[in-house]
């Protein structure tokens, strides 16, 4: 379903790309190493974890930033459409004792310039904050490598999916010319009454049988080029030419065998989930740290003026300073058991991260033993049907020789090449299934970066 998902996307984007007028871009001949690396500059996917990790990066700038030294500065103008009422007592003005006179204090226009600064001098979230930020940067290292390693994997197999596409397409039409020569040979004999119609017959469905099977070949295979584009993110209207030849590819049909002791650092999906452990740690102390003080310095200086007009700037007034240093220490006493509570859960989280550490073991360990089994099938699988198709070309090429000298019937030529075209879509299929395989064991084991 995912395949069918991709190739109607496929489809739909050459759609619009054909609607919209897009000329095609200059053709390119790639090696399969040379659609991984075009993959690692232009695939989305590949792309975008390379910017996340950048973001990280970029994160851990921004927490260094927070234990920096803090300057701000300030300045607010206000106009008092009503200057503030308070109430003095009225003896003082020689009114009657216990009464109040409302009196306004100030002016109409009030200004006020500032500098602050401050310098955080301890906090234990910030430093493990710190340290976690660099933690989760390797977290993001290690997820792009591992997009790396899935991006590279698809495009082997999708690379592989049009060598052995082509090959057919190549085997399926020489079958045509073949058989397209013993038609006309037929049809000759038939019309000289050498041979019988259903001698005819019979090769005419196996000749439209052949082209049927023709057509369907070359519609894969322009699917797996659209789906081979797609993937190493170039457009799907670019012309795109594979310079690797199946005939280089070097299957050998060993009994591959597992190593004792398996490093499972290799592998970039254990990375992650180690790297997911060491931030889990890091949270529990982070909450421990909590109950610790914090601890800052700060100063700030601030410069008044008072205006009954809006003269702010004047030089003939005089603006007020004020200037104050100090030191403030923070430190919890009694928060309702929160921080106990977070506590409590970046424990239970750091036993989940254990845990994932030996459910990802686990599943390496069970993908090794599955690749294994399937690439030993496979293995096996391909020997065999690589000795079809060697007895199978030979029954044809017998038949065809006793069809030529009379001594053989059609029926036997027909039932051979029938039996030869299975055994190369059987060889092909088994060999697809055998690359695949090996590629699939070789990514369990690490070995591809």
């Amino acid at each position: 379903m995912k395949r069918l998902v991709i190739i109607w996307a496929i489809a739909g984007t050459l759609t619009a790309a054909a609607q919209d007028g897009v000329k095609e871009t200059a053709p390119a001949a790639f090696s399969l190493q040379q659609a991984i690396d075009y993959a690692l500059q232009n695939q989305n996917d590949l792309k975008n974890a390379i910017l996340e990790e950048q973001i990280a990066k970029q994160k851990v700038n921004e927490i260094t930033g927070m234990g920096l030294p803090q300057i701000n500065s300030s300045f607010d103008v206000q106009d008092f459409l009503e200057i503030p009422t308070s109430l003095i007592p009225a003896e003082i003005f020689g009114g009657p004792p216990g009464t109040f006179a409302p009196v306004k204090f100030g002016t109409k226009y009030q200004a006020t310039a500032g500098l602050s600064a401050s310098q955080l001098l301890f906090s234990g979230d910030y430093f493990l904050g710190l340290k976690a930020s660099k933690v989760f940067v390797e977290l993001s290292s290690k997820s792009t490598q591992r997009t790396r390693i899935e991006t590279t994997v698809a495009i082997t197999k999708a690379y592989y999916t049009v060598l052995i596409n082509q090959e057919r397409m190549n085997l399926l039409n020489a079958n045509v010319l073949r058989l397209k020569k013993t038609l006309d040979d037929t049809k000759a004999f038939l019309e000289n009454g050498l041979v019988e119609k259903i001698d005819f017959d019979r090769l005419t469905v196996a000749y439209n049988n052949l082209l049927v099977e023709q057509e369907k070949v070359n519609r894969w295979l322009n699917v797996g080029i659209y789906l081979l584009k797609y993937q190493i993110g170039m457009p799907v209207n670019a012309n795109l030419t594979l310079t690797d030849k199946l005939a280089d590819l070097k299957f050998d049909a060993v009994a591959p065998t597992l190593s004792e002791k398996f490093d499972y650092s290799s592998r970039a999906e254990y990375g992650l989930f180690e790297t997911q452990f060491k931030l889990a740690k890091l949270d529990v102390k982070r909450n421990k740290y909590a109950y610790l003080p914090s601890a800052a310095a700060y100063g700030s200086l601030n410069g008044s003026a008072y205006r009954q007009t809006f003269s702010i700037f004047s030089t003939g007034y005089g603006w007020f300073p004020t200037a104050v240093i100090g030191a403030k220490v923070t430190m919890p006493i009694l928060t309702g058991l929160q921080r106990h509570a977070r506590t409590q859960q970046a424990k239970l989280k750091l036993q989940q991260s254990e845990n994932n550490l030996d459910f990802i073991k686990n599943s390496i360990d069970l993908e090794l033993s599955s690749t294994l089994t399937s690439l030993q099938n496979a293995s096996s699988s391909y020997t065999i049907q690589k000795k079809n198709i060697e007895i199978a070309e030979d029954v044809v090429r017998v038949a065809k020789i006793k069809y030529d000298q009379g001594v053989g019937s059609n029926l036997e030529l027909v039932t051979a090449e029938t039996a030869l075209k299975e055994a190369q879509t059987n060889y092909y299929n088994a060999l697809f299934d055998a690359l695949v395989a090996k590629i699939d064991f070789e990514k369990a084991n690490g070995n591809i970066k």
